[in-house]
């Protein structure tokens, strides 16, 4: 053999000596797939359907608000229990304040109703001008939601509409313990309402933010499709209607014990008695009715009603309930000391909602350009 043959071999050892010090796939990992390269589904800026859609903080927060709310409901109920005459948030008003305090959020409560009231009325006409193609005026459509509330809240008593007590809120809630055969079972349905608003919008929420994304229409109807919502729309008539009835009773009914508590005809069933609650029922929801067509920046001055009001009612009050059931009683314990400081957050939250809502809802008053009152134009989204 020939001595080029033979450095040839060495050097064709060194070679594969030192080839097989690093795996013979190393270069291949320096270097990644041109297909696996980018990211799975590439950039969606312009994509017909976009994949990252998914967020967890605004599940984490209606979450979190319905655990709030289940609390702040719990200590309603605390308050109730421990004033057993108590009947609706102005009498709780009475006790914190006395007759300020009383008459104060009694009206705070009334235009609270009437506003949440004719907002269903005014979804009522919604509905109706989707599902019929504006077939009449929308007046018209007004006028029927009207009729058919005036109607449904016609019972005194709770019993034929605690069925529908599912769609009340906490200023209802003095309301429904006040009826209730054995008040202390308050939070059970409680935890049953709170469960089950907890899914319902959670779900709801994530499905209409999933298919309809920020910009969603409302009523979020408006958002689907003309068949989609007309079925929609026909399914949800019983829920518009009987949120509205709810809160309507429950307003009429507030009224109705302050003018004859104490009185015989609480308990009569003669011309008298059904004559008042009739005629306060007809008063409440014209005047719902009229607001609803009279202002044009109705919505928008709802959400201020509501700020102003309803933060209290949900967050506000609850938290000072608490503190004035356990007053004086704040450092008792380590759990007293964890639940004071709790409500004092709930206190706080309260008011930052109140505040805040303020300052959007006058905002959004000041930038409304919608004007047209009791007019029989289309409303359909």
């Amino acid at each position: 053999m020939a001595s080029s043959d033979v450095k040839d071999i060495e050097h064709g050892l060194d070679r594969r000596d030192n080839e097989s010090e690093k795996p013979p796939f190393e270069d291949n990992l320096k270097e990644e797939p041109p297909q696996l390269a980018v990211d799975a589904f590439g950039a969606e800026e312009t994509a017909e359907v976009k994949y990252k859609t998914l967020d967890w903080w605004a599940i984490i927060l209606i979450v979190g608000l319905g655990i709030v709310t289940t609390y702040s409901g719990y200590t309603i109920a605390q308050f109730r229990h421990k004033y057993p005459y108590v009947h609706s948030m102005a009498d709780a008003g009475f006790i914190l304040m006395g007759p300020i305090g009383r008459h104060i959020i009694e009206v705070g409560q009334l235009l609270f109703f009437l506003f949440a009231c004719g907002s269903h009325l005014l979804t009522f006409t919604v509905m109706m001008n989707t599902l019929t193609d504006h077939g009449t005026c929308s007046i018209v459509f007004g006028v029927v939601g009207l009729v058919l509330s005036l109607i449904f809240s016609l019972p005194r008593t709770m019993k034929n509409v605690s069925w529908l007590a599912v769609t009340c809120g906490h200023p209802a809630f003095f309301g429904f313990i006040a009826e209730m055969k054995n008040p202390h079972d308050f939070p059970k349905s409680l935890c049953m309402l709170q469960g089950f608003e907890i899914i319902l919008y959670t779900v709801a929420s994530a499905v209409i933010y999933r298919y309809a994304g920020q910009d969603v229409a409302s009523p979020a109807l408006g958002s689907a499709g003309p068949v989609v919502r007309k079925v929609a729309y026909g399914v949800a008539i019983p829920t518009i209607v009987i949120a509205g009835v709810v809160l309507g009773h429950v307003a009429i009914k507030n009224v109705y014990v302050r003018m004859l508590r104490g009185t015989e005809l609480m308990h009569k069933r003669n011309w008298k008695s059904i004559g008042v609650w009739i005629g306060l029922a007809v008063v409440f929801w014209v005047i719902a009715w009229v607001i609803a067509e009279a202002i044009p920046v109705f919505s928008n001055l709802l959400s201020l009603v509501s700020a102003l009001f309803v933060s209290w009612f949900t967050f506000g009050l609850p938290g000072v309930f608490w503190l004035y059931i356990y007053k004086g009683q704040y450092f008792a314990s380590p759990m007293k000391i964890f639940l004071t400081l709790c409500n004092v957050c709930l206190f706080i939250f309260g008011v930052m909602i109140c505040a805040l809502g303020l300052w959007v809802s006058g905002v959004a008053i000041h930038n409304d350009k919608s004007h047209g009152s009791f007019t029989c134009a289309n409303n359909a989204i």
